[in-house]
Parts: structure tokens; C-alpha cells; sequence
């Protein structure tokens, strides 16, 4: 009898062992979700900003910067200038966002060409916060045009 107890003891040790490893998979896969769609958002913005190289201060933006309003003719095929497409690229990007990610937010760091010559520099950050955690997660994309 004691040796069927100190049996079942020890199956319901490693069952928990089990169960708190599939908890942990299933924690992980969420995160590697957020990561894969922080990655596609920032290079999707990253890519509009290579299509619209004029409106490089256009597409400058913090974190706490809310109220971008999409430009109306920029969702159609014309009639649109480069800095109301920056503007509505920046609603779309932040409201994408907000919508795929916990608490998700998105900031574009621009810094304009010293020469003529030289190109801007773009720094993408997309950020924000894990179940269960305190501190926001980043992922950064940075690139020049």
C-alpha cells in the first residue's frame, strides 16, 4: 500500500512538472506572436518611408503622439501630397499597432542628412507589454534612405 502512495506522489510531481512546461510553451509562443508582428509593422512603415523619401520629416513621431487622422484622398490612388501620405502612413501604423499588440505604441526617430550626399537615418521602435509583466518590450528598426 505505502509503495502504490509514494507512487502516485511522485506521477503527480512529474504531472505538474508537465503541466508548468506547457504553460511556459504556451507563454513563449505568445511572445514569439508579439515579436513576428512588431517585426512586420516596423518593416511595413520602413518600407513607406522608402516610397515616400521626400516627406522625411513627415514621418517623425513619438510615443505619446495620438490623434493621427488618416489623410482621405491618400486612401484612394492620387490626389494626396507627400506629407499628407506620411500623416496618414503614421495613423494607419499606429492604429495597426494599438489594434495587434498589448498596449502596443510606435515611435519614428528621424535624423536628416548633415550633406547633401548623405541619406536620413530612420529609427523604427515599436513597443509594448507582455502579459503578466511590468517593464514595456522594444523592438527597434533602423535604417537610412
Amino acid at each position: 500500500m505505502v509503495e502504490v502512495l509514494v507512487a502516485l506522489v511522485v506521477l503527480a510531481i512529474g504531472l505538474l512538472g508537465i503541466a508548468a512546461l506547457y504553460l511556459n510553451s504556451l507563454q513563449s509562443g505568445r511572445t514569439a506572436i508579439y515579436r513576428t508582428q512588431a517585426i512586420t509593422l516596423a518593416a511595413d512603415l520602413a518600407d513607406r518611408i522608402r516610397m515616400n523619401r521626400t516627406a522625411q520629416a513627415g514621418y517623425a513621431t513619438l510615443f505619446g503622439d495620438v490623434g493621427l487622422v488618416p489623410v482621405g484622398a491618400c486612401a484612394t490612388t492620387g490626389g494626396c501630397s507627400d506629407a499628407d501620405l506620411a500623416t496618414s502612413d503614421l495613423a494607419n501604423w499606429k492604429a495597426a499597432i494599438a489594434q495587434q499588440l498589448p498596449n502596443g505604441q510606435g515611435q519614428v526617430v528621424v535624423t536628416p542628412p548633415v550633406a547633401i550626399d548623405e541619406p536620413a537615418t530612420y529609427v523604427v521602435t515599436v513597443q509594448w507589454v507582455e502579459v503578466n509583466e511590468a517593464a514595456p518590450v522594444f523592438f527597434q528598426l533602423g535604417f537610412q534612405t
